[in-house]
């Protein structure tokens, strides 16, 4: 990434979270979704930063950053407050998919410290039969303490994305599969994240941050119901769909509706 500085800052349990910084204007922090680490938003940060000071920090578990067991949700969340606080107090907000939940989180929990929210399609699913397993985050448990982490990212991929088996088979004979198993205890954090993948409708209401809910046009339908149904029930929120995007968003497309956001 041009001109990014890697940075790290201690988490209130003191794990250490390391984060590039890049570009200049008003600070946005970007949160990575399940089985990816910053490297999966260089592109949108690098798309951003002609208007933003962009923190895209590894979550914990990943990457350059540490790790503190147990986890908790509200671990991570202290981590976001830890970038904050690098930021200088407060911050945009903008969280991909389970990490758009941990945004939400953030949000509800911190108050006037994130000064506003945008979330790229959180996966809340509202047809209880749609929804993955129940026991899933015993399932990634199970198999890590086996050694099996090629099992957990290929469960995570047929059982909760719903990719085919031929696919994934073929997946694991690629270059890329060795960077999924390394994070592949971290599947269990965005499932605990994600909880029962029911939309928390009366926490919602409750978030007070002016708040965007992004999804694709070409992506499944449900995913636009959710995102509709998410930003109705915000106080402050307001709902985007991208035409011909789906659930990898094209950089180049979602910034600009980012940046009128956060300008606005």
């Amino acid at each position: 990434m041009d001109n990014a500085t890697l940075n790290k800052v201690t988490s209130a349990d003191g794990t250490t979270i390391a984060f590039d910084k890049l570009g200049s204007g008003r600070p946005l922090i970007l949160v990575c979704g399940g089985s990816t680490d910053r490297g999966a938003n260089v592109g949108l940060a690098e798309q951003l930063a002609p208007q933003f000071t962009i923190y895209n920090y590894d979550r914990r578990g990943r990457g350059d950053s540490g790790d503190t067991l147990p986890y908790a949700v509200a671990r991570e969340v202290e981590d976001i407050d830890a970038v904050v606080a690098a930021a200088g107090g407060s911050a945009f907000l903008w969280g991909s998919s389970s990490g758009a939940v941990l945004a939400l989180e953030a949000a509800g929990r911190l108050g006037n410290r994130i000064s506003r929210l945008a979330m790229w399609e959180p996966p809340f699913i509202q047809d209880p039969k749609a929804r993955p397993p129940a026991d899933q985050v015993e399932q990634y448990d199970r198999m890590i303490s086996e050694g099996r982490r090629g099992d957990a990212v290929e469960y995570f991929m047929t059982k909760v994305i719903g990719m085919p088996a031929d696919f994934v088979a073929y997946a694991r004979t690629q270059p890329f599969w060795a960077g999924q198993e390394k994070i592949a205890h971290t599947l269990a954090y965005d499932a605990t994240i994600m909880g029962d993948y029911s939309l928390p409708l009366e926490w919602a209401k409750a978030i007070g941050t002016p708040t965007l809910v992004v999804a694709g046009g070409a992506d499944f339908p449900w995913m636009r119901e959710t995102a509709q149904a998410l930003a109705d029930a915000l106080p402050h929120g307001q709902v985007r769909f991208l035409d011909g995007q789906g659930h990898n968003v094209d950089p180049a497309v979602l910034a600009p509706v980012l940046a009128e956001f956060f300008n606005g």
